[in-house]
């Protein structure tokens, strides 16, 4: 196969479009090239407040990572998990960095479910500021709600993924509502005799629940986009502008990012961020600091917490994507999934092996972007909380 999206024009086997982006091998071209494919919405940062990141040297050579019955090395691991861009950072330092399949450290990847963690932050920023009244209800906020699954459903419960709304987060599914999901978002080609859709008409056929709100933990994507129409119509603003000021821009960003959009606007705040793997590790940095970064509060300490401590691991096991984690305990937090280990680890994740995680305590901070070929793969999801663990527990002795 010739090199992908190279010649002018390209081979038509080594076209990377709409409808193949997400698959491999296009998605290790099209996953650091969004916005080439869809429209998308800046988040802008601010030149004038980029946090430097300083280098300090570690030795990775020796690094081993212990799988089954396999032992690899750093290089092994992160290959066997497809992975395109990996920043460690320890105590505010750059000790590790790698790119792969044509990134550098100015790429923006895509974010996947990442972006549900972003809105998180951004949710609790605008909660402080009491612009985001938690506890209501979101058909208050969006009447255009009340006939749908979501009439009684709060802002909160949305939050914590912990909605009765009947949705089969079915990535592998080829017709049914994640088919009209993705093509609402325009994430997918609309079928020749299909007219436009758009994610805000699409949350009206959601009428149906299997269970009452605020119960188990279920993993249900709209109920983030959604979200971010709460977010819009509470503030009167766009989420990308929001998003670019409250959290973006303060916490020292270097590069703008950008979000994907539909054909109205509304931005996919569930899966379409994209930024580069140091500004993700910048967000990780925050967490480490407790929500400041020069002398500014730009998260409430207290909503990072309450993700820390508040969450409910019972709901959490009782929900759709404990069988991934066998025999760990974690909490779904705000967006935020928390290992209940000492010392906890906060971590978020998207499908094809987007990863942050966060050790406060020792000042860990690890984002990793990947084009893994299936959305939610066992084997790679074990390595790489393996490939985490053997990084922290040599961090943590530094």
């Amino acid at each position: 196969m010739s090199p992908l999206m190279d010649g002018f024009p390209p081979s038509p086997e080594a076209q990377v479009t709409l409808a193949n982006w997400r698959t491999a091998p296009f998605s290790r071209w099209a996953f650091h090239h969004v916005r080439e494919l869809l429209p998308t919405a800046d988040i802008v940062h601010d030149p004038a407040m980029v946090r430097q990141l300083p280098r300090s040297s570690v030795a990775f050579a020796e690094t081993r990572v212990i799988d089954e019955e396999r032992v690899l090395t750093l290089d092994q691991a992160l290959a066997t998990t497809s992975t395109d861009a990996l920043v460690v950072l320890h105590k505010g330092s750059v000790v590790l960095e790698r790119y792969f399949n044509g990134m550098t450290e100015r790429s923006p990847h895509i974010f996947m479910s990442i972006s549900k963690s972003m809105l998180g932050l951004l949710a609790g920023i605008l909660a402080s500021r009491q612009a985001l009244d938690l506890s209501r209800p979101v058909a208050d906020i969006v009447p255009e709600l009340k006939t749908t699954a979501w009439a009684g459903a709060t802002v909160m419960q949305l939050l914590d993924m912990r909605t009765g709304v009947a949705f089969n987060e079915d990535y592998q599914a080829t017709s049914g509502p994640m088919i009209a999901y993705r093509r609402a978002a325009g994430w997918n080609p609309l079928a020749s005799d299909e007219p436009p859709s758009d994610i805000r008409s699409f949350f009206q056929d959601l009428k149906e629940t299997d269970g009452p709100h605020g119960g188990r933990f279920w993993y249900v994507s709209p109920n983030t986009d959604l979200l971010g129409w709460v977010i819009e119509r509470a503030t009167s603003r766009r989420y990308a502008d929001l998003l670019s000021e409250l959290l973006w821009q303060p916490m020292g960003a270097a590069e703008s990012a950008y979000i994907t959009v539909d054909r109205l606007g509304a931005p996919r705040a569930a899966g379409g961020m994209c930024a580069t793997a140091r500004d993700l590790a910048s967000v990780g940095q925050l967490l480490v600091a407790g929500g400041s970064r020069g002398g500014r509060q730009v998260v409430p300490a207290a909503w990072i917490d309450m993700i820390m401590n508040d969450g409910d691991a019972d709901a959490w096991a009782a929900g759709n994507l404990a069988s991934y984690y066998p025999g760990v305990r974690i909490h779904y937090r705000a967006k935020w999934y928390v290992e209940r280990t000492e010392p906890r680890l906060v971590f978020c994740l998207g499908i094809h092996g987007q990863n942050l995680f966060v050790d406060t305590e020792n000042e860990i901070v690890i984002a990793k972007f990947s084009s893994q070929a299936q959305p939610l793969d066992t084997a790679c999801i074990r390595l790489t909380r393996r490939l985490v663990s053997a990084l922290c527990h040599q961090l943590a002795g530094h």
